[in-house]
């Protein structure tokens, strides 16, 4: 859940300090790893709280804040390790310092709702105070107690103030009696079992123009001065404007398919390895495949439906029909077998893609559910060779 932030000045001075802060107290926490191999949970807390002693800009901020940012270390070297131990080809990310951060998080202290919930005061002695909130979502249906986090986020546009609610949001349907198969590709957005195509949107690529237009802008700025940091703003917010484009797009997509079918059966693909081609990287990233899975998995777990992550090995060569293999180029768009099958390539793969699905029960790859392999490999692959996993970050409700 998150609202647009209403600012004075000193109160964006304010909210800068805290963020910087976070940061600070996060990075001395992670040189506290480094230097002291070995040290635990408690040994990292008690360096948190001789911070707050020996600082009193640290000591400023609320003391569960400081306890998020320590969090983020924790995190960062469980996944190191994680990954050490799963052998996970490629770099492990080793934790690193952060230079940039936009970002401070409270617990349940620090801050308070107003009655109205149109307004919330941060307690500490930043002096951030009271901030108005800007939002369709209505905060008076909800417990403050069931407000876990509140996050305030610094983007191009301003600052937004997130929560974090706990609470079930799931809206169980009443079944349609059909399943889909989808194959994402580049030339369309998708295209189902059923021979249907949803084109692709490219927002990046009809944006690029105007982003060279501001990029050139800001090269022609001086260093350091208050004209550059606006330039960079103006690039900043259009890239905001392409990427919010892109995520309302997955979104729309994923909520329309997940509520007219039972089951939604899709490839198992691993994006992070598929944009090391670099002939195809830039029109990887922007049509968001893995954007749309995200909202295909919140949405299956939301309306109680089925969402299966099929291996996607041979599903564009292997006849949908017949079984029979028949290889083909990227160039070659019309899949065409012996047994007299003549479908569109993205047609024929989204039909193998739901055969698999039905055949087995595979890889869910819902939020809630995971079942079956771990990783998927493409031995015939159309693109590059896959492996390895992608780590994901569960949205805030």
């Amino acid at each position: 859940m998150e609202f647009k932030a209403i600012l004075k000045s000193p109160q964006k001075l304010a909210i800068n300090e805290a963020i910087r802060t976070a940061r600070f107290v996060r990075n001395k926490v992670l040189r506290f790893w480094m230097d002291n191999r070995g040290v635990g949970k408690k040994e990292l807390y008690r360096y948190n709280t001789q911070l707050r002693d020996d600082f009193g800009f640290v000591k400023d901020l609320n003391s569960h804040a400081c306890q998020a940012s320590v969090e983020n270390v924790e995190r960062a070297i469980k996944r190191f390790f994680d990954n050490c131990k799963n052998k996970v080809p490629g770099k492990k990310g080793y934790p690193r310092f952060k230079k940039h951060s936009r970002s401070v998080e409270y617990k349940q202290s620090g801050w308070k709702l107003s009655p109205d919930k149109k307004s919330i005061k941060f307690t500490d002695k930043k002096g951030i105070g009271k901030v108005k909130l800007k939002g369709t979502w209505d905060l008076w249906r909800f417990d403050q107690k069931l407000i876990k986090r509140v996050r305030i986020v610094q983007r191009a546009d301003g600052y937004y103030i997130q929560f974090c609610v706990k609470i079930d949001n799931s809206e169980p349907l009443e079944a349609t009696g059909f399943t889909v198969g989808l194959d994402v590709g580049l030339k369309e957005f998708y295209t189902d079992s059923d021979g249907y195509s949803e084109p692709n949107p490219r927002f990046y690529r009809k944006g690029e123009k105007r982003l060279k237009f501001y990029q050139r802008k800001v090269s022609r700025k001086k260093k350091g001065s208050a004209n550059r940091k606006k330039a960079i703003n103006r690039l900043g917010r259009t890239h905001l404007k392409i990427s919010r484009q892109r995520e309302e797009h997955a979104k729309r997509l994923a909520r329309c398919v997940i509520r007219s079918n039972d089951l939604v059966a899709y490839e198992d693909l691993r994006v992070k390895n598929l944009v090391k081609n670099h002939c195809l990287a830039k029109s990887i990233n922007d049509a968001g495949w893995y954007q749309f899975r995200e909202w295909l998995e919140y949405f299956g777990q939301k309306f109680s439906r089925v969402t299966v992550a099929v291996h996607p090995a041979y599903t564009s060569q292997n006849c949908s029909d017949c079984g029979e293999v028949v290889k083909k180029s990227l160039s070659t768009r019309t899949h065409i077998c012996k047994c007299g099958c003549q479908l569109d390539r993205d047609h024929n793969a989204a039909r193998n893609i739901l055969t698999r699905a039905l055949g087995t029960v595979g890889h869910t790859g819902t939020l809630l559910n995971a079942w079956g392999d771990l990783s998927s490999t493409l031995p015939g692959s159309d693109l590059v060779e896959q492996d390895g996993s992608l780590i994901q970050e569960s949205p805030l409700l």
